[in-house]
């Protein structure tokens, strides 16, 4: 039976094949080339590979786009009637929980998975992402700490486990150590773009935004290829490293050039998109027509099912645009979601009171705004994200609670802001406004 670079039986694979197979591995490791199309042309060498069918499945899963996670089932259908061994059974019954929107179960398999199996690089990172997706900061730390000692570098890839394990530092505030493991990584890998935007996570959170600009302009060479599907989000990040330091021009010449140069119908990047054009808006610049195009990338993948991280972030394109029925039709999607797994849970739970939060700053009813958003932002951290992603939310209540003349907690936001990022020009107006503001305001 041929095995892949870690040791790994891989069933129905010929030599051919199974080299095809660890080439769409690679790229989906360092995010560059087509893994699909690898995983294609090792299936046509091998019709019956069986984990060549499960990644391109796990793929699809984790696009998070309705389209893609209904193909994902099809796939998964045809792999549940090839042989397979023991550990590619197990990645079966994760990917399909995934698919029916149950992530934390899919998640907690590939625990054990990865404790029988942890030289299985492929079920470290669907898990790494399944964690990331449900936004599980232990667990994106604590996934590569439980494995971690049964490799060595002598071991294809051990330099993307280090990658992985430093944005799990970093998302449990381990920051040192993360930046520490994240630069150890790309020394070892630099085309690992996720280990580089780990370090560029840390530079956000500890408010370094010098350092993160001089970061991402230093190694763009090696994250910004043509050919590199994670690189609209490290420009999202070097957009965030510009609005640090007060220069927002230069972070919408950013989201046309890059983030929405190719007008990418990816959720994920659209997501990036939304983002950042809700914070360009919070500061004040007119963006013209630019929510109008979004928004309509928006239409095909907004289901209100799928992902509801995804729906909060379209919600934000079509209030924008103006279209705020098709906000308050995600709202209702979620609020009235006929099926009773995770996904719908996030949605009821979590992603349902961010939209109306967010809608109603859009209409100007910023105590209602305060309200939603206040709550919200405790459980956020349930349905998906990073720290950094999910900053919009406090940087949204606090200028819905300015905005609606509430100084007391307006000032009081401020200070929690600045004492994690003293320097950062947008807290530091958000004090200066409340000390200008007049008692009647403050009564309003």
């Amino acid at each position: 039976m041929q095995k892949d670079r870690q040791g790994n039986a891989l069933s129905s694979a010929s030599a051919p094949a199974a080299e095809k197979y660890d080439e769409a591995v690679r790229a989906f490791q360092i995010y560059t080339g087509d893994p699909v199309a690898l995983l294609y042309a090792a299936l046509e060498e091998a019709p019956a590979f069986t984990m060549a069918h499960i990644l391109k499945a796990w793929l699809m899963a984790l696009a998070t786009e309705p389209e893609a996670t209904a193909a994902a089932a099809d796939i998964l259908a045809e792999a549940k009637t090839l042989p397979m061994t023991d550990r590619e059974r197990s990645h079966i019954h994760a990917l399909g929980l995934v698919i029916q929107g149950n992530w934390t179960e899919a998640a907690l398999i590939l625990d054990r998975h990865n404790a029988a199996w942890p030289h299985d690089i492929v079920a470290i990172q669907m898990g790494h992402q399944i964690d990331f997706f449900r936004a599980s900061a232990r667990n994106l730390r604590d996934r590569i700490a439980r494995v971690l000692p049964k490799w060595s570098p002598a071991i294809p890839g051990y330099g993307i486990l280090l990658g992985m394990y430093a944005f799990g530092l970093e998302e449990s505030g381990d920051y040192a150590r993360a930046e520490a493991m994240g630069r150890e990584a790309v020394d070892r890998e630099p085309l690992d773009c996720w280990a580089h935007h780990a370090v560029a996570h840390v530079m956000e959170m500890e408010g370094r935004a010098e350092d993160g600009l001089g970061w991402m302009i230093a190694r763009e060479d090696h994250w910004s290829g043509e050919d590199n599907f994670f690189k609209v989000h490290n420009w999202w990040h070097r957009a965030l490293f510009h609005l640090g330091l007060g220069q927002r021009e230069e972070a919408l010449a950013l989201y046309d050039a890059r983030v929405r140069a190719g007008r990418s119908a990816i959720a994920l990047e659209m997501l990036d998109a939304s983002a950042l054009l809700w914070r360009l808006h919070l500061t004040g610049l007119n963006l013209g027509s630019r929510w109008q195009e979004l928004a309509e990338s928006w239409d095909a993948h907004a289901d209100g099912r799928t992902y509801p991280f995804n729906d909060w972030h379209a919600a934000m394109a079509y209030l924008g645009a103006g279209r705020e029925r098709e906000a308050d039709r995600l709202a209702q999607t979620l609020r009235q979601a006929e099926t009773d797994n995770e996904a719908a849970r996030w949605g009821r739970q979590t992603a349902l009171p961010l939209i109306e939060g967010f809608t109603a700053f859009w209409k100007g009813d910023h105590g209602t705004a305060v309200e939603k958003l206040h709550g919200a932002r405790f459980i956020a951290n349930s349905f998906g994200g990073s720290h950094a992603q999910r900053d919009i939310i406090d940087w949204t209540l606090t200028e819905a609670a300015l905005r609606g003349g509430l100084k007391d907690m307006g000032e009081a936001l401020a200070h929690e802001r600045l004492a994690f990022k003293p320097h950062n020009p947008v807290n530091q107006a958000f004090l200066t406004r409340t000390k200008t503001m007049t008692a009647k305001e403050k009564a309003a």
